[in-house]
């Protein structure tokens, strides 16, 4: 199995996972009996290990994704959540952890699979929350994951273009909008540009469309007392931060994921 995933960082780990996948295993049967017969899952398990080997992520052949220790259906219509994104649950948490027991508003936008907003309701057990999605798709995915992970009676999924036709005021916004200039795209791994929704990558000629378009939204929508949270590509925080200085947002910061990048702009309302 390794052998046929030759050229896939860390091979070893990714085909035990498909093995495990593919004969329902657990962890531990792999150490007890590595050289079991795999039966009627052999075949399954070739198949997963060619597709792994022309490029497509293995969450996508296993059809799942962990986030914030939360489990994940995922569709082609939304983006494979990445763990840097965690970046962003850990910044909110770190700043609202006073309010956790509040009945705060959430809306998260480009809700996707629905992974931010789900980890945050874990989180605030006593919060609801709106997720928007330009794509119908992703918002049926984000819809059916929270109701398998019980959050359907706090969160609701609407269809839209950022905040059109929504009202405030929201608690905590956050949002992982496009970021990827459009020209970058094709330079991307493969993993990501041929697997993952070009409307989820696309930020426009110099990758700041979104931001231009999402931050007035934020500062319209944003509680007195709320703060927002937007993951951002890898040297572009400088930018997002003055676009939403220019529009009248304040205490504006920055924060690292685990590899240095800057990687969340945040900020609240102007007093």
């Amino acid at each position: 199995m390794t052998t046929a995933l030759e050229g896939v960082a860390d091979a070893p780990r990714e085909a035990a996972l498909i093995l495990r996948a593919a004969a329902g295993l657990e962890a531990k049967d792999l150490i007890v009996d590595p050289d079991a017969p795999l039966g009627p899952a052999a075949g399954l398990a070739e198949r997963h290990a060619a597709r792994r080997a022309a490029g497509e992520p293995l969450s996508r052949i296993l059809g799942r994704r962990e986030f914030w220790g939360l489990s994940f259906a995922l569709s082609p219509d939304a983006l494979d959540p990445r763990p840097e994104t965690e970046t962003i649950v850990e910044a909110a948490l770190a700043a609202m952890s006073a309010r956790r027991a509040e009945s705060l508003r959430f809306v998260d936008f480009g809700v996707g699979s629905g992974a931010l907003i789900a980890a945050l309701l874990s989180e605030f057990p006593a919060a609801l929350g709106v997720g928007v999605d330009l794509s119908p798709g992703a918002a049926a995915q984000a819809r059916a994951n929270l109701a398998a992970l019980g959050f359907a009676d706090r969160a609701e999924i609407r269809v839209g273009d950022w905040g059109d036709g929504l009202e405030g005021a929201f608690d905590l916004i956050v949002a992982n909008p496009p970021y990827v200039a459009s020209g970058d795209i094709a330079g991307l791994a493969r993993e990501v540009r041929e697997h993952d929704p070009r409307l989820a990558l696309d930020g426009g000629p110099d990758g700041y469309d979104a931001y231009r378009a999402l931050i007035p939204h934020v500062a319209r929508l944003l509680a007195p007392r709320g703060r927002f949270f937007v993951e951002v590509g890898a040297g572009q925080a400088e930018a997002v931060t003055a676009i939403a200085a220019a529009a009248g947002l304040s205490d504006l910061a920055t924060r690292r994921d685990l590899a240095g990048i800057e990687r969340v702009v945040s900020g609240g309302r102007a007093l």
